[in-house]
Formats: structure tokens, C-alpha cells, sequence
């Protein structure tokens, strides 16, 4: 079958591999109809190289039509229309038992120190093969897909995977209601949806803040204010001018460790990244940092009591925090990797609804083959004609 796969860095290639089989009793093979580039895939692109080896199959967003089901899976059958969770839990075990699904303790990489297994996304997370390919062996198909009804189009159920429900998760852990003011930082998929479900919930006020003209007016046709990142001198500064002078009263950082606003840093990931493996692991694993304008740029905003809400991903190590603001301005912090589960059956009641109330299925700017992956990954990355969201249709 045609995979994407990784081949070196800034090098993904499509190639010919192995079809997935059926390993245990609890997997199911399932047939990708529409799968996605997403913005974390951009960091194995370059950042997360030295984890990764030459052919591995990326890609952690995707849904299709179940082929094959194990012995042990009860809630499938072949024929049966699924969207996939990026994060793969059992739905069994403590951590899951809470909510926890992106710790789950049966896929959990206890040897990397890391949390549960992720399709597509290194061996820091298990080394899963992704959805970028034809066919894909989902682990525990007993819990994780979500089943969903034929008819409408993959566009309104493919973000379920992994942006919809991260985006929705940013805007439950700010803790925002119809008095307060959000802002997004960073106006990428996950922060364009962040900003769709705040207006959607009732938010009192919400801000979006990004330097992409295309996003900027995006953002605004969703019912958000702007902030262009290029017309002021301090984005914080800024914000506290819209807000009476406290700052807004939670701020999500949907940005991450690609940040712009810090060459020595990027000079320094560049380099750590292009070393020989176990070099580059070493130098990430214990002296990384990453770029953390946004990051600082959001304990700078927000109002004192207030929330951050960290969706964006980071991978340093030693990254320098300014802990002294932290504790001074007494910020609840909540981050980590979406619970794709935790949220996705208040999420199928809205996108099940006869408006496609959020926009997906208008979301995606770019469609291709999976052949046009290599090319459509260096249009996302560089932002180019517009993009904000690439899906593929194998």
C-alpha cells in the first residue's frame, strides 16, 4: 500500500509498505478516507528528527471505513464509518478510568518517560505507523474510533481526531464564561477552532492574535477581535489596552515551540536536530529549549489570578520559565495532550447537528492525493497560498 513516510528531515516521500495486519484480538484495520497534515506533524518535520527513522509512517489525524476486526473487538464490524483518536488508550485502566486518556497506563511509554501511545508520531510515543496511508491497524478498536453515522461528509467529522476536540479542550481548561475575556495566541487549525468554540460557548470577549493577514481575517469572520502581531511593539502591552488595563482573564497558547520572535533558540533546535541521533537525543532530552515567545508573551498578558490554557506542543527539557511572574500574578496553568475521548460525545451532538454550526466542513483550504504530500507539507509549513489546513484523500 502508499504511505507517507518519513525520510530524512524536511523530507517526507510517499512510499510503498507493508498493509497493516491484525496483531491482537482488540485491533481493527481500517480503509483511510480522508486523513490530515497537522501542525504537530510539522515539528517531525524538522524538531523531532532524531527520533524518528527513515520510512516511518506519519500521521495522526485521519478516519475511514472499518475492514477487519479482531476477535476481541465487540463495538465494530466491518462496513462501520470511524474517526480515529490520535492519543490510543484502553479505556479500562486508572488513568482512563479518570478521564485521562493521554496517560493511558496500557499504552503508556514507560521507558521514554513519556505517555500513551500516539499514531504517526516517533518512538518517543511508541512508533505506531500513522494514518497518512491507505490502511492503518488501530490498537484498542474495542474503545478508542469513534463510530459515526453515513451520510455527511468526511470534512465534518475528520477533526474529531485530534484538532477539534485539543481546541476544545484549550478552551474547557481556560475556564472562561460569558463575563470573561479569552484570547488565542496563535491563530493556526487548533487556534481558529479554539476561537469557533469559545464564540460557540457564550464567551464574553475573544481576542486572536497572529502575524498571517489570511488568519487575522479568518479569525475576525468568526466573531473574534484581532490582534496583529505586526502592528505593535508588545502583543501584551496591547492586550492589556483592550482589557481596562488588567489583561484578559485566561490566555491559550496554541502556538508552541515553533514561536517566532527567538533566533538563538531557533538557531540552537536547528542545530541539536541535525546532529547524529543519539547526540541529538541527548541534547534534547537534557539540555533542550524551546522558542517560547508565545509562551512568555501569555503569563505577560493575562491578568493577575487569571488561567493559561497551553495547547501548543513543547519538547525542551531546560526550557527557562519566568516562575517569579508565575507565582507574583498567581496563574492557574492546565496543559498536555488532548483526552480525544473525554470529549468526543459532546462533540459528535454538535457536528451531528443539521448546522455545520463550527465551519468544518469548509475548514480544510487545501485537498490532494497522497502523492501531493510532499509538496502540500512545504506549502503548510511555509504558509503559503492561504493554507491553513491540508487533507489528503488516499
Amino acid at each position: 500500500m502508499k504511505a507517507v513516510c518519513w525520510w530524512g528531515m524536511e523530507d517526507v516521500r510517499v512510499a510503498e509498505v507493508p498493509e497493516p495486519t491484525i496483531e491482537h484480538t482488540t485491533d481493527a484495520i481500517v480503509r483511510v478516507t480522508s486523513t490530515a497534515i497537522c501542525g504537530s506533524d510539522l515539528h517531525l518535520y524538522g524538531v523531532l528528527a532524531p527520533y524518528l527513522r527513515q520510512g516511518d509512517v506519519l500521521g495522526h489525524e485521519f478516519m475511514g471505513i472499518v475492514e477487519e476486526v479482531g476477535s476481541g473487538v465487540g463495538t465494530l464490524e466491518p462496513g462501520d464509518r470511524v474517526v480515529v483518536p490520535f492519543n490510543i488508550s484502553c479505556g479500562r485502566c486508572w488513568m482512563c478510568a479518570r478521564g485521562l486518556f493521554a496517560q493511558c497506563e496500557m499504552t503508556q511509554n514507560t521507558e521514554q518517560g513519556k505517555g500513551a501511545s500516539l499514531f504517526g508520531y516517533t518512538s518517543l510515543y511508541g512508533s505506531v505507523p500513522g494514518g497518512q496511508a491507505e490502511y492503518v491497524r488501530v490498537p484498542h478498536a474495542d474503545f478508542g474510533p469513534v463510530e459515526l453515522r453515513h451520510g455527511l461528509p468526511d470534512e465534518r467529522y475528520l477533526f474529531l481526531s485530534d484538532i477539534l476536540p485539543t481546541a476544545w479542550q484549550a478552551v474547557e481548561y481556560a475556564g472562561v464564561n460569558g463575563n470573561d475575556t479569552l484570547a488565542v495566541l496563535g491563530l493556526g487549525p487548533v487556534g481558529q477552532l479554539a476561537v469557533r468554540t469559545a464564540v460557540h460557548r457564550g464567551v464574553g470577549r475573544v481576542i486572536g492574535v497572529d502575524l498571517v493577514g489570511d488568519r487575522l481575517d479568518l479569525a475576525r469572520a468568526s466573531g473574534a477581535e484581532v490582534v496583529d502581531l505586526s502592528e505593535v511593539d508588545d502583543v501584551a502591552d496591547a492586550l492589556r489596552n483592550l482589557t481596562e488595563g488588567r489583561g484578559p482573564d485566561a490566555v491559550i497558547d496554541a502556538v508552541g515551540m515553533e514561536a517566532h520572535g527567538n533566533p538563538l533558540s531557533e538557531k540552537a533546535i536547528q542545530l541539536a536536530s541535525r546532529m547524529p541521533k543519539a547526540l541529538a537525543r541527548a541534547a534534547i532530552e537534557r539540555g533542550g529549549i524551546d522558542r517560547l515567545a508565545a509562551l512568555h508573551t501569555a503569563v505577560d498578558a493575562v491578568r493577575r489570578g487569571g488561567t493559561l490554557s497551553i495547547s501548543g506542543v513543547y519538547g525542551g527539557s531546560a526550557d527557562p520559565m519566568p516562575m517569579m511572574d508565575l507565582f507574583d500574578k498567581g496563574l492557574t496553568i492546565r496543559m498536555g495532550q488532548c483526552h480525544v475521548r473525554r470529549w468526543t460525545d459532546e462533540l459528535l451532538d454538535i457536528l451531528e447537528a443539521d448546522d455545520d454550526v463550527l465551519g468544518l466542513e469548509s475548514f480544510a483550504t487545501h485537498h490532494g492525493a497522497l502523492e501531493d504530500a510532499p509538496d502540500l507539507y512545504r506549502t503548510f509549513r511555509d504558509k503559503q497560498d492561504e493554507c491553513l489546513k491540508v487533507v489528503l484523500h488516499p
